[in-house]
């Protein structure tokens, strides 16, 4: 299974003016702890990470340091996700026919989610890890901040990733996004935008996205007690 690894954000919701994947997470770069992981898993053979060339020096590093047992390519970024991961796609090698979709700031998925997130994919065309909602949520209008709906959360999903999909399918979803100007936050709502069906596959409440300093903090409490440290 091929993963491609979205890794072109940079840190400003952190506070930091670099990209957030170099940041430190029990003394190791988060990028490292999630090619960790992607490297113990069974079902991923290749691994692309799409980030922008002046960061690369820095990946490299991480890379060397920790070096992996599977091929890994580095994929010019683009100013946002959707255009990351839309040239990640392209330098997919030939023959690739499904592909897995990680963020990198996701640096706590576990081997065995990447594993069954791949097996999953290889019964349809899309997949997207994702935990039940806890919380009660409000639909609220921007205008007013008024409550308009209180949805029923027993049909309220979070989406995590990875996210995985068939690459034929993938690639004209966005090809016509770019076409029609759509601006999505994940590859998965490509998919409905096209009407395409897309599974969930059970996530893991420990895979947040590091993205401010409390995640960051929370992220450092889970992974010590992970390590029994």
């Amino acid at each position: 299974m091929h993963l491609l690894i979205p890794a072109a954000g940079m840190g400003r919701r952190m506070g930091s003016d670099r990209n957030k994947l170099l940041l430190q997470l029990s003394n190791r770069p988060l990028l490292a702890w999630t090619l960790q992981a992607v490297n113990a898993a069974e079902q991923i053979t290749w691994i692309g990470i799409v980030g922008q060339p002046t960061d690369w020096p820095d990946f490299k590093a991480i890379l060397a340091a920790e070096p992996p047992s599977k091929p890994v390519e580095f994929i010019p970024g683009g100013d946002t996700r959707q255009e990351s991961v839309y040239n990640g796609l392209q330098a997919l090698p030939d023959g690739a026919e499904r592909v897995l979709i990680h963020d990198g700031a996701r640096a706590l998925a576990t081997p065995h989610l990447f594993d069954r997130c791949a097996e999953s994919l290889r019964h349809c065309s899309g997949i997207v890890a994702a935990v039940p909602v806890k919380d009660t949520i409000k639909i609220v209008d921007p205008t007013d901040e008024l409550i308009r709906d209180t949805p029923d959360r027993r049909n309220l999903w979070a989406a995590q990733t990875p996210q995985g999909f068939e690459v034929a399918a993938l690639k004209d979803c966005h090809d016509r996004g770019r076409r029609e100007g759509w601006q999505v936050t994940d590859d998965a709502a490509l998919f409905e935008k096209n009407g395409l069906p897309v599974k969930i596959v059970p996530g893991e409440e420990t895979n947040l996205k590091i993205t401010t300093p409390v995640d960051l903090a929370i992220a450092e409490f889970i992974l010590q007690q992970r390590l029994g440290s």
